[in-house]
C-alpha cells in the first residue's frame, strides 16, 4: 500500500520535494522558476515550494509551512504565488496527500490549443488516468485559478489549466509525480496518433473491459 505523507517526519518531506523538483526540473516540466509542490504535514498545515527559485536549485530549508487558509507560518522564503489552487485541492480533497502543479511541454501545448486529454486511445490511458480535462483560462496567482480547477477536482487526479500547463495530486508526492509523467506520456501518444491520421478510440466495450481491469490491478496492487 502506498504509504501516506501524514504522520511522516518533516524533515523527510523536506527532501522529497527537493527530489521531486529536481526530476520535474530534469524533465524539462519547470524551466526557469516555474513549477511547485506541496505536501500535507498534518490535519492543518502544509508543506510548499517557495516562489522565484529553481526547483533543481531548491534546499529542504527552503521550503515553506502554511495553514489551509494559506497563511505563512514559517520560512524564510516567500510561498509560491500559485498556492491557491493547492489549497483548492486540499480543501475539496480530504484524501488527497501532495500536489504537482507543472508546464509538461507537450500537455501544455494541448491545453493552450484549447484541447482536454478528453480521447481514449491507448489502455493506459484507461488503466492510470482516465480523462484529463482542460480548465478554463485564469489569471496565474489568483484566485481565479482556484474557481477554474474546483469543477474538476473531485472527479479528476490531474487537469490541464488553458494557456497554462497541468496540475496533478495524489496520496503521496511520488504518486502526484507518477500522474503528471504520465499526463505528458498520453499528451504525446495523442499527439503522434493524430499527426499519423489514423487514431483509433477504444470501443465502449474494451473500455467496459479495462475499468473491470483496473478495479482488479488496484486491489491487486493494495
Amino acid at each position: 500500500m502506498i504509504e501516506e505523507c501524514i504522520g511522516r517526519p518533516e524533515v523527510e518531506l523536506r527532501r522529497e520535494l527537493v527530489q521531486f523538483g529536481r526530476w520535474l526540473s530534469r524533465l524539462g516540466f519547470m524551466p526557469g522558476t516555474s513549477g511547485n509542490l506541496s505536501v500535507r504535514l498534518d490535519q492543518e498545515r502544509l508543506l510548499v515550494t517557495p516562489t522565484g527559485m529553481s526547483k533543481y536549485l531548491m534546499r529542504p530549508s527552503d521550503m515553506v509551512i502554511v495553514d489551509l487558509e494559506g497563511r505563512q507560518l514559517t520560512g524564510s522564503r516567500k510561498v509560491t504565488s500559485e498556492l491557491s489552487m493547492h489549497l483548492a485541492v486540499y480543501q475539496m480533497r480530504t484524501d488527497i496527500e501532495a500536489v504537482v502543479h507543472s508546464h509538461p511541454p507537450i500537455a501544455t501545448a494541448f491545453a493552450c490549443a484549447g484541447r482536454a486529454l478528453d480521447e481514449m486511445l491507448c489502455q493506459e490511458a484507461v488503466m492510470t488516468l482516465g480523462s484529463v480535462p482542460l480548465a478554463q483560462y485564469a489569471t496565474t496567482g489568483t484566485d481565479e485559478v482556484a474557481a477554474s480547477l474546483r469543477p474538476f477536482i473531485p472527479h479528476h487526479t490531474a487537469i490541464l489549466m488553458a494557456n497554462h500547463g497541468a496540475v496533478a495530486y495524489g496520496p503521496t508526492l511520488l504518486d502526484a509525480f507518477l500522474k503528471m509523467e504520465t499526463v505528458e506520456h498520453l499528451a504525446h501518444i495523442r499527439l503522434v496518433a493524430h499527426q499519423l491520421g489514423s487514431s483509433q478510440t477504444l470501443s465502449d466495450d474494451q473500455l467496459d473491459d479495462l475499468r473491470r481491469a483496473k478495479q482488479k490491478y488496484l486491489r491487486n496492487a493494495t
